[in-house]
């Protein structure tokens, strides 16, 4: 049975942080929807990666080494999107860093940093991807990665968690101001993901930290980058096509708000 409510035939999107992870799938999965996909980030090697991977399954895919801290460069990331399809329809912010430190061992550098990726590196790619779509009257749909960190407090995550609080922000915020243009703003606030990023510790550290999370799900395990892709492939597609300004938490169950 197919499912036109997720096809993307015929739409453009940008996904920054596409070289690995998270971004990595939801590029993937957004061309396996029918999208031309253009995915940034700066790991070259592991953005060319992910384009040759949609185009050896026949999509279509761009890349674009850039870093979110640079506006110029994702302008011109926007530009080419529009070129190649005539108006941007889909961005997915995704590009992030982590980075650990207690609250009293925190430095204004360390803090700095990671604002400047993980949310002024969002709210750069919002902004230019909101004033493209309003700019060719294009009904879209922009998507943040937030993080299960807004709804819990985490040791070591000061920053991350800061960061992504302030996404959520940007989110409602945005999606209140542009609605009446047909753009709805969403975000994704995914729990504890098996990602390079999450992958660092060495091999024992690891299944033991994951042990550890797992047990705090109802479904006693950690996510896969493919099941946030998919909650990324429905906010983007128009099968929320009611649906703005909401945080989407597949998180396992590990917290319940309202």
């Amino acid at each position: 049975m197919r499912l036109p409510a997720y096809d993307l035939t015929g739409r453009t999107a940008l996904v920054t942080g596409a070289a690995s992870g998270i971004g990595r799938a939801t590029a993937v999965l957004l061309a396996q929807a029918g999208a031309a996909v253009h995915c940034a980030d700066r790991d070259e090697k592991g953005l060319d990666r992910t384009v040759g991977q949609i185009q050896e399954a026949g999509g279509e895919a761009w890349g674009h080494t850039l870093d979110v801290t640079d506006r110029a460069a994702l302008i011109r990331a926007v530009k080419a999107a529009v070129r190649t399809g005539g108006r941007l329809d889909i961005a997915a912010a995704i590009a992030g860093i982590m980075h650990r430190s207690t609250v009293l061992e925190t430095e204004d550098a360390d803090l700095d940093r990671v604002l400047d990726i993980n949310f002024k590196g969002v709210l750069r790619t919002c902004q230019e991807a909101a004033r493209s779509m309003i700019g060719t009257g294009t009904r879209g749909s922009i998507v943040t990665m937030a993080s299960g960190a807004v709804d819990t407090g985490s040791a070591e995550l000061l920053c991350y968690g800061a960061a992504k609080a302030a996404v959520v922000q940007l989110t409602k915020t945005l999606a209140a101001e542009i609605g009446r243009h047909g753009i709805r703003v969403n975000a994704v606030a995914p729990g504890w993901v098996r990602t390079p990023m999450t992958q660092r510790d060495d091999a024992g550290s690891r299944r033991k930290a994951e042990d550890a999370l797992g047990r705090m799900s109802p479904l006693e395990r950690v996510g896969e980058a493919h099941e946030i892709a998919h909650a990324v492939l429905h906010l983007a597609s128009d099968a929320s096509s009611f649906t703005t300004g909401q945080i989407l938490r597949p998180n396992g169950g590990v917290a319940m708000p309202w």
